[in-house]
């Protein structure tokens, strides 16, 4: 059935759900909770470091892309585990494309983390 809400009210429904996803995330999902304690450590590291606007934008960027995509990837493993526990080679291939996403956004991070720190320290 099609949501009828319009308006705040739709908004406001749709930052509930979100909270929900959020909250089921830090529940269930290891990485996820792993993921946002990093997280956290590097936002307040950005914002110690002495950097220009760009940088630091950069740097948070980063690592909050990091945990969008976890979301993602966790939503991803949640849909095929309520399909079935059997073994299925797209069920897999699903799963193994949420982690290489998870994992190229850290890649990602990381390279813009050292290059950053580079520049920084250099």
């Amino acid at each position: 059935m099609a949501n009828q809400s319009t308006g705040l009210t739709r908004i406001y429904k749709a930052a509930g759900y979100s909270m929900k996803g959020l909250s089921a995330a830090w529940k269930n999902e290891a990485a996820f909770r792993q993921e946002s304690v990093a997280a956290i450590a590097a936002i307040i590291l950005a914002f110690w470091l002495d950097v220009d606007a760009l940088a630091r934008i950069l740097l948070i960027g980063s690592v909050a892309l990091v945990i969008i995509i976890e979301v993602i990837n966790s939503a991803i493993e949640a849909v095929v585990d309520r399909i079935g526990s059997e073994f299925h080679e797209l069920s897999g291939r699903a799963k193994d494309m949420g982690s290489a996403a998870v994992f190229l956004a850290i890649l990602l991070a990381l390279f813009i983390w050292i290059t950053v720190l580079w520049q920084h320290v250099g």
